[in-house]
């Protein structure tokens, strides 16, 4: 007997028949424009050195840097970001705020090359301070307001030399208003604020700091970053950022804090920004080396989650070759 049909005529397979149909009605949709790609930059020449914990990420010199810029733009990526890594490391990060140093260099080559290109740079110290902390150490512990002024000098130096947008990553409360006095101060109205707003005490975060050397020496970053278990935090953080002058607030990592992006979401209008760091990639590239995913499905179906929970942007080491695959190059 044929199978009695519901009184309800509404069969939302109906819309699933085909890859034409499903595109067609898709609730989000991904582009490159969104992604923003991330470049380490170290000073010195020589070729690029691989980081074991991150197949397929280099470390890059100054030249070559610029060139992956170049080629990331040309890939039509939204924008570039630049993690910088000094010649010296000492206990208040001076090279952060040289004008010669890698990421101003970076920066001022890739502008000159591609003036069209949106150029992002990381502002922090943890890479290149001897105790790997993300500011001033004193008596074990961060001295916040102690760092401020270092992390404001290292954003106008980023701007003087072209950067389009600042990335304050180091969790210090007020850097965002201490940074956006510094750019307005000198007339840099038109530099952006891109404030890592909610960024948790992740363990994600390892093959990063491989590739930036920049693990803490002494304890753990658990007295600045944030506490995992908490949300309404996140959201706090967020709307103090937004306050304080940030343009673009971003959540770290991505995919455990769903949650916090589709939260923020509904909260707020501003753009929102994740972050798929390195932990994440690492394991996708792992699981797919052994055979157990299927590495670009894995991929898009991350970063679409991701879009889909509220980010507007996403900053993740899989640009391009995201990039790649949507020209059907491997």
């Amino acid at each position: 007997m044929p199978a009695k049909r519901s009184a309800n005529p509404v069969r939302p397979r109906r819309l699933r028949r085909s890859a034409a149909l499903r595109e067609w009605v898709a609730e989000s949709r991904l582009s490159l424009r969104q992604l923003i790609y991330p470049i380490f930059v170290r000073p010195g020449r020589g070729p690029p050195e691989a980081v074991p914990s991150l197949p397929g990420v280099m470390r890059w010199s100054v030249d070559d840097a610029v060139r992956e810029a170049t080629a990331a733009i040309d890939d039509g990526l939204g924008a570039v970001l630049f993690f910088g890594l000094p010649r010296h490391k000492d206990p208040l990060g001076r090279e952060a705020v040289s004008p010669a140093g890698a990421v101003p260099r970076a920066i001022r080559g890739t502008k000159e090359a591609r003036p069209d290109g949106i150029v992002v740079t990381d502002v922090c110290l943890c890479a290149y301070t001897s105790h790997g902390h993300c500011g001033v150490l004193r008596d074990g512990a961060v001295d916040n307001d102690a760092t401020l002024p270092l992390l404001a000098r290292m954003a106008l130096v980023h701007a003087r030399a072209g950067a389009d947008v600042v990335a304050p990553s180091a969790m210090m409360d007020h850097q965002v208003a201490a940074i956006r006095a510094a750019l307005d101060a000198e007339g840099l109205f038109g530099t952006a604020v891109l404030a890592y707003a909610a960024k948790y005490a992740s363990s994600y975060y390892g093959p990063f700091r491989e590739a930036a050397d920049s693990a803490p020496s002494v304890g753990d970053r658990r007295g600045y970053q944030m506490d995992p278990r908490n949300a309404r935090e996140a959201l706090r953080e967020i709307a103090l950022d937004l306050e304080e002058g940030a343009d673009i607030a971003m959540v770290k990592p991505a995919l455990p804090s769903l949650d916090i992006l589709a939260r923020a979401r509904a909260r707020f209008d501003a753009p929102l920004a994740a972050y798929q760091v390195s932990g994440e990639y690492a394991m996708i590239k792992a699981a797919a080396a052994r055979g157990w995913i299927d590495e670009e499905a894995v991929v898009r179906e991350s970063l679409g989650a991701i879009h889909r929970a509220g980010a507007d942007l996403i900053l993740t080491y899989y640009a391009r070759t995201l990039a790649a695959w949507d020209r059907g190059k491997p």
